[in-house]
């Protein structure tokens, strides 16, 4: 099993950037896809991005291609989400996910392991 802790969200006026990270423990972090979700309020939660285990490959929705990169760091045990030009629509919970088997990337149930979430708010 492996835990997820996010860290790095707050407020921001539009235009700005946050980094969101995604601290692992337990069972080796590179065995994990990493994927980064959003839910904002009254919606379902949404694929943002996804890296495979290398960091080889990345994955993006259309709504944050160009303005999200997504990153890890296997010695370290994190995963990042380096947010740029802000949007008041980005504001959301942000979620990062673990899968260990291979398979799809962006759906919610690809993923076994959440942690608890931190919220980004964009101020317009």
């Amino acid at each position: 099993q492996v835990r997820l802790v996010e860290s790095g969200g707050g407020l921001v006026q539009t235009g700005g950037s946050l980094r969101l990270s995604c601290a692992a423990s337990g069972r080796t972090f590179s065995s994990y896809i990493i994927g980064w979700f959003r839910q904002a309020p009254g919606k379902e939660r949404e694929f943002a991005a996804a890296i495979t285990w290398g960091g080889g490959s990345t994955y993006y929705a259309d709504s944050v291609k160009g303005r999200f990169t997504i990153s890890r760091e296997n010695a370290k045990n994190t995963a990042y989400l380096q947010m740029n030009s802000l949007k008041p629509e980005d504001t959301a919970v942000y979620y990062c996910a673990a899968r260990y088997s291979s398979g799809g990337y962006y759906a919610t149930g690809e993923y076994e392991y959440w942690g608890q979430g931190t919220q980004v708010t964009v101020s317009s």
